[in-house]
């Protein structure tokens, strides 16, 4: 996808941007507004590429622009966070994953601050972001629910062989009984 940066750009340019924006998302899941203040571009690079590693897009759009994308959309409650440079976190696939990532980063770069973001149609401070962050992913959710699945197969697996088991120990033992 192409970078969404205008400095001087024409109106078709910017409702171009508008309109690239506005599809950003509508097809995310969640959306989150940063701050990046004095982040080098070596930094900026690291941080989009977690986050494209997390399944999700991380762009700086002027505020004007935002705010026109806005409108329609799931996410209009963060219009009130647009002061400021301003970064966007798009979440196409697993929120919490990508939610991670971003939490991480900022906690090791105090340059990068999370102002909030949408999920479900919910407003989230920076508080509830960082709580988002701290669920378990849908990789590990999945891996659990495979787990429960797969526990009571193998307790009748167990079951099913403890009779023969118990067989086996009582000829065991009276075996070693005679023989003593």
């Amino acid at each position: 996808m192409t970078e969404l940066v205008t400095t001087r750009a024409s109106h078709g340019e910017k409702a171009e941007t508008v309109g690239a924006v506005h599809e950003r998302l509508r097809a995310a899941k969640m959306a989150i507004v940063t701050e990046y203040r004095g982040l080098t571009v070596a930094q900026m690079t690291r941080l989009r590429r977690e986050i494209r590693h997390a399944s999700g897009e991380y762009q700086v759009i002027k505020n004007t622009l935002v705010r026109r994308a806005l409108k329609d959309t799931a996410y209009g409650d963060l219009e009130r966070l647009l002061q400021g440079p301003n970064g966007w976190v798009f979440a196409y696939d697993d929120p919490v994953m990508l939610t991670k990532a971003l939490v991480k980063f900022a906690n090791d770069n105090d340059k990068l601050a999370i102002k909030g973001g949408v999920f479900e149609g919910q407003f989230m401070d920076s508080a509830k972001v960082k709580v988002l962050a701290q669920m378990p992913s849908k990789p590990e959710l999945q891996a659990k629910l495979l787990a429960m699945i797969n526990a009571p197969a193998t307790q009748l697996v167990r079951l099913i062989q403890e009779p023969g088991a118990r067989v086996v120990r009582l000829l065991d033992t009276l075996r070693k009984g005679k023989s003593e």
